[in-house]
């Protein structure tokens, strides 16, 4: 950020978030079923301005599965400053075997030595992001 601009908070342009998609691997996706918001925590890779995801069956691949609007947040915090990126989405699981094929090349493995067979894709609607300054408060009195 420049240390002269009097904002400590700067918008991020579309291709600046992306930009940071690419440079991350974990997240946490928010999904919705029926009246209850989950949050589940996954590495992704970014490609091909998509987001996928392996998982297995179970509580996750269901909620996709009833309601495939979904959201994914990632970030990072420095010493100086931290940024954070939200995509809304629409949410699929990958059923060709030329996309699954696709997707095993990617650099993606699991993060706990689980086996996920499942390929989960999120196609954005929505990207956002923010860069924060960090500094002391301001003087509030």
């Amino acid at each position: 950020m420049d240390i002269n601009d009097p904002d400590p908070v700067r918008i991020l342009s579309t291709n600046d978030c992306w930009e940071l998609l690419l440079s991350s691997s974990f997240g946490r996706l928010a999904a919705s079923v029926a009246d209850d918001i989950e949050i589940f925590p996954l590495n992704f890779v970014a490609a091909d301005q998509r987001l996928l995801f392996r998982t297995a069956e179970g509580t996750k691949l269901l909620a996709l599965t009833v309601n495939n609007k979904v959201a994914l947040e990632t970030d990072d915090i420095g010493r100086a400053d931290a940024w954070s990126v939200v995509v809304k989405g629409i949410a699929r699981v990958l059923d060709t075997q030329a996309e699954i094929d696709a997707a095993n090349a990617l650099p993606l493995r699991p993060l706990v030595p689980t086996l996920k067979y499942i390929w989960v894709e999120i196609t954005p609607t929505e990207i956002t992001g923010r860069r924060f300054a960090l500094e002391p408060e301001p003087e509030r009195y």
